[in-house]
């Protein structure tokens, strides 16, 4: 698994190297738009929560210490002189009954949500189960959103018109290009290895991503489900890896979190995509290479019913 892992991110960083020019997106204003985007306070999301809000749109901010997210957006922009509103609410993506209290709040103050960012994470994190016995990269990386996504569906239907549609975006990996759904061992209690849990909590997200899509097309609701590979991007996403003992290599070749934000936003608000197909899997602002499990519907289908079961949802946009 290490060389294989090793192998992908070489190939991330050739794919980065090559297409990097592609990384462009031009924001505009749209005062009327209210965006929700998990994490923030740091890293690629810090910079997607900046390019929002030069958007001048409502940004609601789910983090784990709101005060200190504040601060670290106030330090790359004055809040003052922009037209977006930024709304910082607690949250612990790991934690199913954090994430249903962060969705209440919102529901209770808006009626329409435009815009669902999954962007917080964690990698190669040592073995831990959250409290709700989930493990962490599963729990966090992907069981949260999915339940987030879930609760907020209703608000995201509403939001979105035939001309501009709602959107879904989920900040995934290359690493799923590896990742396989260990059924038996969901949770990995019985062999733990940081980088499958990783890889298997990244392909999750992509093959509920295809589903949702697949979902939401059967009723013709205006919502895009979209997943993205930010690049190799110097932050702190690396703490548990070997790139901390060279960090001269990583500010050479990895991306900044500035250009790690660009794909996120393209995904996010580019009219180019609006009358495309949903479901994809974008890197360096373009349709890029999937793990062919994900082409198989039925083995979408079924990972998503798993999910389902674990978190008992019982009905998914109104099907059993």
């Amino acid at each position: 698994m290490e060389f294989r892992f090793q192998y992908v991110g070489i190939v991330g960083l050739i794919d980065d190297f090559i297409y990097r020019c592609n990384n462009k997106v031009e924001l505009y204003k749209q005062p009327d738009r209210i965006a929700v985007l998990t994490g923030g306070n740091r890293g690629i999301g810090l910079r997607i929560v900046e390019k929002l809000l030069n958007c001048d749109m409502t940004v609601i901010m789910g983090v784990r210490d709101p005060k200190t997210a504040e601060q670290a957006v106030k330090s790359l922009i004055n809040l003052e002189n922009i037209g977006g509103k930024l709304i910082c609410e607690q949250l612990d993506v790991g934690n199913m009954k954090s994430v249903k209290e962060f969705a209440g709040k919102i529901k209770a103050k808006y009626s329409k949500v435009d815009l669902l960012i999954n962007n917080a994470g964690i990698m190669f994190a040592p073995y831990k189960q959250t409290e709700d016995e989930f493990e962490s990269h599963l729990a966090v990386n992907y069981l949260g959103h999915f339940l987030l996504q879930h609760l907020l569906l209703p608000e995201l239907m509403k939001a979105g018109k035939k001309e501009r549609k709602a959107r879904i975006v989920n900040i995934s990996s290359c690493a799923h290009l590896i990742g396989r759904i260990n059924y038996e061992d969901i949770n990995a209690k019985k062999y733990y290895y940081p980088a499958t849990a990783y890889s298997q909590s990244k392909l999750a997200q992509i093959l509920s991503t295809r589903h949702l899509q697949g979902l939401l097309n059967a009723q013709e609701a205006p919502v895009l489900v979209l997943a993205v590979h930010p690049g190799i991007v110097d932050t702190d996403l690396f703490e548990f890896t070997a790139t901390t003992s060279v960090p001269f290599i990583k500010k050479l070749i990895f991306k900044t979190p500035e250009e790690g934000a660009r794909t996120p936003i393209y995904a996010a608000i580019s009219p180019k995509l609006e009358d495309g197909e949903g479901g994809l899997y974008l890197s360096n602002c373009r349709k890029a290479t999937i793990n062919p499990i994900v082409l198989n519907p039925e083995k979408c289908e079924k990972f998503f019913k798993f999910s389902r079961d674990l978190l008992g949802i019982e009905e998914f946009i109104g099907r059993k």
